[in-house]
Order: C-alpha cells, then structure tokens, then sequence
C-alpha cells in the first residue's frame, strides 16, 4: 500500500519513505483529472512498495494541486524540493504548469511528465511519457483529411504553450495535404463556447480542438446542441470528459490517444483488473491522464532501480533503454521520451470506438 501526504505535512515531519510530488489538478478546468489519476499513482506505489520499494525505501505520494496558476504550483513543488521533503517529481496538468515546475526543481530532482506535451523543453532530470504532436494527432489529420475529406479546417485552443505548438504542427500539414486553415482561436479558460458561431460561420469540414478539461466539455456539449455537423478531433478528450459532455451520438467526435479504457489488450485488460481490485467498481472510470500517473510514478521507480540513485546526473547516464510495463503495454524510454501506438478513438454514446492504431 502507499501514502498520500499534505505537503505541509511533508515539509514538518520527517519520514525514512521516499516522498515524491505528485502534481496533478484537484481543482480549475483540469479538476475532472484529478481522482483518477491519483488513483492510478497510489496503485503504482503500491505495487511499487509490495515490491521492495525504491532503493528500499516505501514511496510516499505528497499531492499538490496542479490545477493552479503555474506561478503557485511551481512555488510549492520547488520549495518542497528545495527543502528536501521531495526526492522526485511526477504528474499529468497543463504544460505551462509543467514548464514552471522544471524551473523551479532546476534539476536538483528527476520528474517524469505524463500527458501529451508539444516536444520541447527538455532539461536534466526530466522525462517525457506522452506524445509529441506528431506523435498524437497528425495520424488522425491525415486520417480526416484522406478518408474522410476534410479540406477546411478551424484551429480551436486554449491559450498556452500546448495549444499554440500543436496548431503550428498541423498548420504546417494541412498545408502539405492541400487542405487549408479557415479560422484559428486561442482562447482564455471560460470563454470556448463564446467561438461557437464564429467556428459556425466559417463552414469548416473538420476542427481540430486543443481546449482541455471543463472548456473542452462545454465547447463540445454546445457544438452538438446547436446541429452542426463538423468532425471534431480533440487532444485531450478522454472518457471522463465524454461523460461530462453527456456522451456524443454524431459519430463525428474524435480523440487521439495513447490509451483508452476500451482497448482489448492483455495489458490494458490487466490493468483494468487490478485498479478495479484496489479501488472497487465505482472508482473514477480510467482514462488515459490517469493511467499516465501510474506510468510516471512506475517509470521513477524503474530510473532510480536502473541508476542506484535519484541523483538527476546518474539517472540520466542510464535512462535510455529503461522500461516498465503499463496498460499501453512495455514502454522504453529513448532520448528522454517514449514511442508506442496512438489509437484513434471515435465518441459512440458513453464510450469510445477505437478506429485504428497509428505507429
């Protein structure tokens, strides 16, 4: 079993465990993430501690909420590393939080990133499980683009780094296919569903969404109300998020992404059977934000095995070519990152139907 400790607790009170940060948001637009993934990290310390432990030491999970303005959320990390309550980092939020938070550690400790990130901002000590755009989402534009036609696009987004990077990346492809952009947004948290006409009144064939949490559920909630029929291909929608939309019945909403709680796997059947085990059958449904926390808390304990340490500069000489197992099954890192098959997930009611994987 594992702990999850306050981080004034873990700031006062010493504890022989290895404490790690686990960022992940319990509050604002990325909330729904939140009991899922902590979850996820608290079933991967367990197996974790069941196993010995990291360098025989129990892992502690410290939780700060990352769903705060990136300035709070890197202040609190950075100070629970600086006074040395933490000795590693791992979480899944919003990227401007996570380049916040690699400044303020300064590669004093390593930190295992879990979501979809824009490929950049490598540094000491920091790993990368998610997919890069290309990675993620150019599979399904092609995909829309060829099979399906999609000519005219809208670029919808929040306004963050991640957005404006993954719009950068497809800008440059729709252009290679011959397809074109007919309006782009960035907008601020609260205000996706103020685009609808616009998006509206620009006729597009396709929109490719980069709104996350309660922004992307409201956005996609309005847009089928109102009967428009546009395919939509989102970023960052996952199985809590369709539930809040209230499912989709058009056959015309997207996701991309590494893991979904539908594939057929032996490892993603696995995994479904041991979360079910520790947290019983009405825990937070998986989904692949959460699933990406036991991936980081998993991947910390396989680095500091393979180096004999969590010193950043020895974790580093060895991480290449360290794996671990997970519902996505074995993922190997390789110049700070991981490559395994993106599916292509299509919104049928309640759940996902899985189109096709993309290598």
């Amino acid at each position: 079993m594992a702990a999850i400790v306050d981080p004034l607790e873990a700031r006062l009170i010493p504890s022989g465990a290895l404490r790690v940060a686990l960022v992940v948001p319990v509050s604002g637009v990325l909330g729904l993430v939140g009991p899922c993934a902590i979850n996820c990290a608290l079933l991967a310390a367990g197996e974790v501690n069941g196993a010995g432990g990291v360098l025989g030491r129990p892992v502690e999970l410290v939780l700060v909420d990352g769903g705060r303005a990136a300035p709070v959320v890197a202040a609190e990390v950075g100070e629970l590393v600086r006074s040395r309550a933490v000795g590693a980092v791992a979480g899944s939020h919003a990227s401007d939080v996570r380049v916040a938070v690699v400044r303020a550690i300064g590669g004093r400790v390593p930190f295992v990133y879990a979501p979809p990130y824009e490929g950049i901002g490598h540094a000491p000590g920091v790993f990368f499980l998610g997919e890069t755009p290309g990675r993620q989402l150019a599979p399904g534009i092609e995909w829309l683009v060829g099979a399906r036609g999609a000519r005219r696009w809208f670029l919808l987004g929040n306004d963050y780094v991640w957005p404006r990077l993954v719009h950068a990346d497809a800008r440059a492809r729709l252009r290679a296919r011959g397809a074109s952009v007919v309006g782009e947004r960035f907008v601020r948290y609260g205000e996706a569903t103020r685009w609808l006409d616009r998006v509206a009144d620009s006729r597009p064939d396709a929109i490719l969404l980069t709104l996350i949490g309660s922004d992307l559920v409201a956005f996609n909630r309005a847009y089928a109300a109102s009967g428009l029929g546009s395919a939509r291909l989102c970023g960052a929608l996952e199985e809590h998020g369709l539930l809040g939309i209230g499912g989709d019945g058009t056959g015309e909403l997207y996701a991309s992404m590494g893991y979904f709680r539908g594939l057929g796997t032996d490892a993603s059947l696995d995994f479904a059977e041991r979360y079910a085990a520790r947290f019983g059958p009405d825990a937070p449904m998986l989904n692949a934000h959460g699933q990406g926390c036991y991936e980081a808390v998993a991947m910390l304990a396989a680095l500091a095995a393979r180096a004999g340490s969590l010193a950043v500069p020895e974790v580093d000489a060895v991480a290449d070519g360290t794996t671990i197992t997970s519902a996505r099954g074995p993922l190997t890192l390789m110049h700070r990152q991981v490559r395994r098959q993106v599916h292509l997930g299509r919104a049928d009611g309640l759940d996902f139907f899985l189109e096709k994987p993309f290598q």
